[in-house]
């Protein structure tokens, strides 16, 4: 098993790591639009989208992997208004992979300009 962190400050506060490899699996859990201390598509649910898979998929790198091995995405939406433009930017992103997905709308997150929070799940095996 091999875990990667992303420098998150909420991975060391809460002790989990961004990503696990396990077997032929790779789990990356719950991913924002920040990087660092900035929050990147403020009020738009189309960026925050985008940024927090490509963020998940920086994760994926880490194991050799690219978006062709995507298998599974959720994404978690603070607002049921952002369904078509979080819905956009993952077809963006992912329609020549087709990979199975879940759309869930939350109460909030634990920072509330934060709109979207994805994972993603990966097969590294033949």
């Amino acid at each position: 098993m091999r875990r990667v962190q992303s420098g998150s400050p909420w991975e060391e506060s809460f002790g989990f790591a961004r990503a696990v490899a396990a077997g032929d699996r790779v789990s990356v859990g719950g991913t924002t639009s920040f990087k660092g201390t900035v929050l990147y598509g403020e009020g738009d649910p189309y960026e925050q989208t985008k940024v927090a898979f490509g963020n998940a998929l920086e994760a994926l790198k880490e194991f050799g992997l690219g978006i062709e091995s995507v298998i599974r995405t959720r994404m978690y939406l603070s607002h049921v208004r952002d369904v078509d433009e979080a819905g956009r930017a993952h077809k963006e992103l992912f329609d020549s992979v087709r990979p199975c997905t879940t759309l869930l709308v939350v109460e909030g997150f634990v920072d509330p300009r934060i709109l979207v929070e994805v994972e993603l799940e990966a097969f590294r095996g033949a």
